[in-house]
């Protein structure tokens, strides 16, 4: 017999989901890579200070790879990736510490291959791949210098362990994705130059290869507005890239002799996503079959050679082909990230599960599939936007006759993030509370289109954060939720939009900023290379746009700032530096508005400990129970509420 609902307030509700929950046995699994039979992955650890290892599954066996002591992570462009990569059971790496490239051996100790910058993490690697003879390991490598900004170049690293490097590309302001075709005969990359993002237009490169020297180049594609990206070479050494020069990023096969473009995998969807960090991969070619990942509303569909197919993974990633099939991380509304393997041997594909990083820690009545919305926005009534709407789920639990919960509004990062379309306790945190949560794709957003993603060009500051005001009030108007207790919450670029919310709207009654831009000129004018002319597309170029800079800079608007907010930042964080949440912290002190804030020591761009991840999901917790007057169930840590 089931126990009846108990009458609780809003926001008030007792949930399993605590705060450990999210981080307790969690692990965050990225990048496979397939080695003969055996399947890597990374796997990225909040219990062990944010640790990133490499496991490998072979034979039925999982065994991590890496020292116990490694952390396996690349800082080009701050945000790296594509930190290792596998050559015939060999493991190559680039460790935290120092980003030196290592090689280790089975059973050994690791050897490593770069020498020693003259400055500490002067010279950083990423993204690489080996040689067929496997004597060379090609990759990114950024070379911070005593003055101006850093060299991103292609390099081949010596795998003998002698620490030689040679040059061979450093002819543009960044590059990506250097791939080797399979006989070892050429070489695909992608570059682009100031002021684009790989996301805005890119030119993919292909150049004759010897040893560790380019040979004479075959291909360069790019017309200046469509942005290539996710080369790759099928194992009969056919060339195939994405490129949105149809709007939507679509996967095409390139005709190196005759620079002809043939889609594969071509529609109104998006298969790669904007590359924040390398080592993506939405696409691969096994045997016959090509596979791709495509975006949809409500979450990520693979075609396989032109037919779709359903699967619980609503984010699919990281694909890569293996002998009868391809694997991926897939993640859903009802599973956390896990190693899955899609099998073509036996007619329709089968789907099965290699590994998954721990059982699911929530009760399946907790469980939630969102609502896919789409809402009128901004000054232009023909204007939309999207996002995925949860209710307060909690079958223990009812508000009040006559009570509305309240709406947590979430502004992802980027922007030209997305809303993620998978299980995220950190949302379930909320909705067990019995707090509804939109998660916006504002304007900017991947996933809908070149176009789309374009709408936030000059309007960064305004577009986004007309839409996430407009998300609420579209809730609200619905009957969803209060209109009188709509909260706002964001890091980085989700964290300016927060900010500019609450100074130039009077619609959220509490925000949470998480390492967000307060000043738009300190962030022109001090930030690292890969973002430094980020804003010349999203505002204008600098110093000419002044003026807008200034008028959207919410730090320049203190004065208009009424609503609480809690502030949140680590100290470490060269994308945010401490500077920003410092500067709006002292405005809301003087202006005697209630606010919080945390520094979190260790903390670079995003929050990796667990005892961080924690503390702050409490802190947001406890501040908006006191803002919006509810008492939240949980034993919560004291939190400092300055007035």
């Amino acid at each position: 017999m089931d126990t009846p609902a108990t009458v609780t307030p809003f926001g008030a509700w007792s949930s399993p989901i605590s705060a450990e929950a999210l981080v307790s046995g969690a692990v965050g699994i990225s990048e496979v890579c397939v080695d003969g039979d055996d399947i890597w992955w990374a796997e990225s650890r909040p219990d062990e200070g944010g640790r990133t290892a490499v496991m490998r599954w072979s034979g039925g066996e999982l065994a991590e790879i890496t020292p116990a002591e490694a952390y396996v992570r690349s800082l080009v462009h701050e945000y790296g990736g594509g930190a290792w990569w596998v050559h015939r059971g060999v493991l190559f790496y680039v460790e935290l510490s120092d980003q030196r490239l290592r090689r280790l051996e089975p059973g050994g100790d690791p050897t490593i291959l770069t020498p020693a910058p003259d400055t500490e993490r002067g010279l950083r690697y990423a993204d690489g791949r080996v040689s067929p003879d496997g004597r060379w390991f090609l990759c990114v490598r950024e070379r911070h210098l005593a003055e101006g900004e850093p060299a991103n170049e292609l390099v081949a690293v010596a795998t003998d362990g002698s620490q030689r490097v040679e040059l061979m590309w450093a002819g543009s302001d960044f590059v990506m994705s250097p791939r080797i075709s399979p006989d070892g005969s050429k070489l695909a990359w992608v570059s682009w130059d100031h002021p684009n993002m790989p996301w805005d237009s890119t030119t993919l490169r292909v150049h004759e290869l010897a040893d560790a020297s380019l040979g004479p180049e075959l291909v360069a594609l790019g017309n200046g507005t469509e942005a290539w990206c996710e080369p790759g070479w099928s194992a009969d050494g056919r060339l195939l890239a994405c490129t949105d020069r149809e709007e939507w990023w679509s996967l095409y096969e390139i005709d190196i002799h005759s620079r002809q473009l043939n889609p594969r995998v071509a529609g109104a969807f998006e298969i790669p996503t904007p590359s924040w960090v390398f080592g993506m991969q939405r696409w691969a070619v096994s045997g016959s079959h090509t596979v791709a990942a495509v975006g949809l509303p409500t979450g990520d569909e693979l075609i396989i050679d032109g037919s779709t197919i359903s699967t619980p993974d609503a984010t699919i990633s990281s694909i890569q082909p293996v002998t009868d099939g391809v694997v991926f991380v897939g993640a859903g509304y009802g599973h956390e990230s896990e190693i899955v393997r899609l099998s073509f041997a036996q007619g329709a594909p089968r789907r099965s599960t290699v590994w998954s990083g721990r059982r699911l820690p929530v009760p399946t009545d907790l469980l939630i599939e969102p609502e896919s919305i789409t809402f009128a926005t901004g000054v232009d009534s023909a204007a939309v936007a999207h996002g995925l709407y949860y209710p307060p789920t909690n079958p223990r639990h009812v508000g009040p006759p006559g009570e509305l919960p309240p709406l947590l509004v979430l502004a992802h990062g980027g922007p030209t993030g997305q809303a993620r379309r998978q299980l995220q306790l950190g949302i379930l945190y909320w909705t067990s509370r019995g707090i509804a949560v939109v998660d916006v794709d504002y304007r900017g957003s991947a996933g809908y289109g070149r176009a789309y993603r374009r709408a936030l060009d000059g309007e960064w500051g305004v577009a986004d954060v007309d839409d996430c005001v407009a998300a609420a009030r579209y809730l609200a108007g619905r009957g969803d939720v209060d209109a009188e207790r709509l909260m706002i919450r964001g890091g980085s670029a989700g964290g300016f939009t927060v900010l500019s919310a609450l100074a130039f709207h009077d619609v959220f009654a509490v925000g949470a900023s998480r390492y967000g831009v307060a000043d738009l000129e300190a962030l022109a004018t001090d930030t690292h290379k890969f973002e430094s002319r980020y804003l010349d597309t999203m505002i204008g170029a600098w110093p000419a746009a002044r003026v807008l800079y200034e008028e959207r800079s919410p730090i320049n608007h203190v004065d208009r700032f009424s609503a609480p907010m809690i502030v949140l930042q680590g100290d470490q964080d060269a994308v945010v530096p401490p500077n920003q949440s410092e500067m709006i912290v002292a405005a809301l002190a003087a202006r005697k508005i209630p606010f919080a804030y945390l520094l979190f020591e260790g903390e670079q761009h995003g929050f990796r400990k667990s005892e961080n991840v924690i503390r702050a999901l409490e802190a947001e917790l406890a501040f908006f129970g006191e803002i919006l007057g509810f008492t939240p169930a949980d034993d919560l840590p004291a939190l400092e509420i300055r007035r």
